[in-house]
């Protein structure tokens, strides 16, 4: 049986093509959904206009290709927007799919069982509206946190500014309290990159990605460089993910600190994540 998901990010819309247990392939199309929603509390209309067309367009393609069943689900730029309501109508009225929101705390639970696929262990998800840590032990969730603050926030909020950004992290990373220590994958668009650019893999291959390790020296060395650089220099780098250039650098400064806070001195990136989480959790009734 074929199925496939629609992860409706902050920042970028992705698909999954999923059967006979495992991902066939992953799409993703960047449209900042959540830009400016930091300033404004709304979501814009242009941002969910070009988000809303990407979601039909993925669920066109899903459908195309023979899946049986389309999941769609959104995170915390939708959760939080006092306009989400309106956003998931539009996704409604242009393909007829049903968007569910996930709450804080089911985002981080369906990155841990993406990236983990049930072993011991912890993600950090750092996304574009926020970022969740998740601890998992003996088949059970023993911590789930998620912080308000992600990749697009930081650049809306701060911009680039090095002493801004650090405040803003510091404060948004309270939330977290004591985190049980474990072994940490990570997971989202900002460790994948960072990884990419780490080891300088052009053009993008989830499989040399998968596994691979990085240390909290080289995300904070990748944060000082891309924090320090212009963007026409960040744009040359060799692996840039070019969409998410001009937000990696508060991304890796917002890693970084999360790993530091939590005692991880690396942490293995993971190209399975939420959206292998998600078809998991509807096809075993988690959520």
């Amino acid at each position: 049986m074929k199925l496939s998901a629609i992860d409706i990010g902050s920042n970028s819309v992705r698909l999954l093509m999923w059967a006979d247990g495992r991902s066939l392939y992953k799409k993703i199309h960047t449209t900042r959904l959540g830009e400016g929603l930091v300033r404004t509390g709304t979501l814009s209309s242009a941002a969910m206009q070009r988000t809303a067309e990407a979601v039909a367009s993925f669920f066109a393609q899903a459908k195309e290709e023979g899946a049986s069943r389309v999941y769609a689900f959104a995170t915390a730029a939708v959760r939080r927007a006092s306009n989400g309501g309106e956003f998931c109508a539009l996704v409604r009225r242009l393909c007829g799919l049903d968007v569910r929101v996930l709450t804080g705390e089911e985002e981080a639970r369906v990155g841990l069982w993406g990236a983990t696929e049930g072993r011991d262990g912890g993600i950090i998800d750092v996304g574009g509206a926020s970022t969740e840590v998740t601890i998992g032990k003996g088949g059970e969730v023993i911590y789930a946190v998620s912080a308000d603050v992600g990749a697009v926030k930081l650049k809306d909020a701060c911009g680039e500014d090095r002493a801004a950004l650090e405040k803003y992290i510091a404060d948004s990373l309270t939330v977290y309290g004591s985190v049980p220590r474990s072994r940490m994958y990570a997971i989202g668009g900002t460790a994948t990159s960072l990884c990419a650019l780490e080891y300088g893999v052009e053009p993008y291959d989830p499989a040399v990605i998968d596994g691979k390790t990085l240390s909290l020296s080289a995300v904070y060395g990748w944060a000082d460089k891309l924090l320090s650089m212009r963007q026409e220099e960040r744009l040359a780098l060799k692996g840039m993910d070019k969409p998410r250039a001009d937000i990696l650098g508060g991304g890796a400064l917002l890693l970084g600190s999360v790993m530091r806070l939590i005692g991880a001195e690396e942490v293995i990136v993971s190209e399975k994540d939420n959206l292998e989480g998600f078809v998991s959790a509807m096809r075993g009734g988690l959520l």
